[in-house]
């Protein structure tokens, strides 16, 4: 569908042949980022509007849908929040803004209002009418904030919770102390915070950092395509294959200087301490100020799968821990977290990342679940820096969700009376901090208020949705192969 008559640029939209997840042929819209020319032919790199930017790819003119091109607007520059010119103002980040948030997205759908009648369960509780007689049966009406909106993307971590939990049928009881039940937020700010190395800032974006500029990555048996953008050298950009040596991550530009590196190269396990090993997962503790350059290597690595957090090279006032499996050759990584050694704000999780030959494998939830096991060592609650990536978001819902649920269903009777928990109960047991189980429950649609208190229902569907998805998730981490120490780096003079 390209017209050769007409000089498509960089900043121009028109609709983009591409396949969806069904395999079948869709044009969505897409914005033109840069032009090159190759022996015979023009190559485009386009951003799909309302996509994320992990799809971003070169196309051909024939998947260019040149009767409904746009031409960039032609607007004066104006200095941004930082005193500088925006960096392409023929495009400018409001615009993107508006059309994502005016086009279509995917909303996971959450358990509709209950409408069946409840069980009637013995009940005691503090109001003097239930003492005497069991639940009538009634309609409870929902206060439940909206849900995250999450852009519906291939490739996800998770399956969305929404379809582990259908609608709800005949319901169980819990009652919810009030003293813990003020309205919440989802417990993610509005605006990301700035004062981390690990929040990427967005003011910086340019034309090059839009852009992937690694074709792909071979890290031992597998090879990876890059999804973002990520500041490795730029003499290797150019390589079709970068080349990482899996133990210590370093980059190298060809085989024969990966196969010379392995000869001196000792490695065969991540540096630091191993803390944990089970069966085949081991995880080590890795010093960021210590151990300086495999922890850039990795942030390195990790940028190409992460969109949201950038490192650079300030590892200094973290830890990392990366998740390996080990065989005969030695302790492949599958994935990390990285934590702030003094933490404020009560993050447990900086960065975190399953490597993609490893994702919708349970390895996700498995790093969720140490970090959290490690707050419970601490002593502490915790929760992951904002803002999360959307499989971030997906992952860390569905392990809330099944965490809280775990521990709701192990409640018993009290001598036929309903089990009593609240928000306070439920964050100490689990080291997840208060906000994100209240947001959790409000996603769940468990928490209802009733006869002026709040209540907990649980409905069948729900139960046998979690007992499927517990059914199919075998890795767990044991506390009793977990030996860690933590440190108190605030009475350290120097990391």
């Amino acid at each position: 569908m390209a017209d050769s008559s007409v000089d498509v640029v960089e900043g121009c939209r028109l609709p983009v042949l591409r396949k969806n997840q069904e395999n079948e042929d869709e044009w969505p819209l897409a914005e033109i980022l840069s032009v090159k020319e190759i022996p015979g032919r023009k190559l485009y790199y386009v951003h799909y509007i309302d996509f994320n930017k992990r799809l971003d790819e070169w196309v051909t003119p024939d998947r260019l849908d040149m009767k409904k091109l746009q031409f960039p607007k032609k607007e004066a520059k104006t200095p941004t929040k930082n005193g500088l010119p925006g960096s392409r103002p023929s495009s400018p980040e409001s615009e993107v803004v508006r059309a994502a948030g005016a086009g279509p997205q995917h909303t996971p759908s959450r358990p509709p209002q209950p409408q069946a009648q409840q069980k009637s369960i013995p009940t005691k509780t503090s109001l003097p009418d239930f003492q005497k007689r069991k639940a009538e049966s009634v309609s409870l009406a929902t206060q439940v904030s909206p849900a995250t909106p999450v852009p519906c993307l291939p490739g996800s971590i998770e399956a969305s919770q929404a379809s582990v939990y259908p609608a709800v049928r005949d319901t169980n009881t819990f009652n919810l102390k009030s003293n813990d039940s003020q309205d919440s937020s989802d417990g993610i700010p509005s605006t990301p915070r700035m004062t981390g190395s690990l929040v990427s800032d967005r003011s910086h974006d340019d034309i090059v950092t839009r852009m992937k500029n690694i074709d792909c990555i071979e890290l031992g048996r597998h090879r990876l395509k890059p999804w973002y953008f990520s500041p490795y050298p730029q003499e290797l950009t150019t390589l079709p294959i970068l080349y990482l040596c899996e133990f210590c991550l370093k980059y190298l530009k060809s085989l024969k200087c990966l196969q010379r590196h392995l000869t001196k190269c000792n490695l065969r396990h991540p540096p630091g301490n191993e803390i944990y090993r089970k069966g085949t997962i081991s995880f080590f503790e890795i010093d960021g100020r210590k151990n300086k350059t495999y922890s850039q290597n990795l942030c390195l690595l990790a940028k190409c799968f992460l969109d949201h957090k950038t490192l650079y090279y300030d590892t200094d006032p973290f830890l990392f821990y990366v998740m390996t499996e080990y065989d005969s050759k030695g302790f492949h990584i599958v994935g990390y977290f990285s934590k702030e050694k003094e933490s404020t704000e009560d993050y447990n999780v900086a960065c975190i990342l399953t490597l993609p030959p490893y994702q919708r494998r349970g390895y996700g939830k498995l790093l969720i679940e140490f970090s959290y096991e490690l707050s419970k060592v601490e002593g502490k609650t915790g929760t992951p820096e904002k803002p999360l990536s959307d499989l971030g978001l997906l992952s860390y819902r569905s392990y809330w969700s099944q965490t809280i649920l775990e521990i709701l269903m192990d409640l018993k009777p009290d001598n036929g009376e309903r089990p009593q928990i609240t928000i306070n109960d439920i964050s100490e047991i689990t080291s997840v901090k208060k906000e994100d189980v209240i947001s959790t429950l409000q996603y769940l649609n468990l928490i209802n208020y009733y006869k002026g208190q709040y209540i907990l229902t649980l409905s069948e569907d729900i139960v046998e949705g979690h007992e499927r998805a517990m059914q199919k998730r075998h890795l767990r981490i044991d506390s009793k192969c977990l030996h860690f120490t933590p440190k108190d780096w605030s009475k350290r003079g120097k990391w």
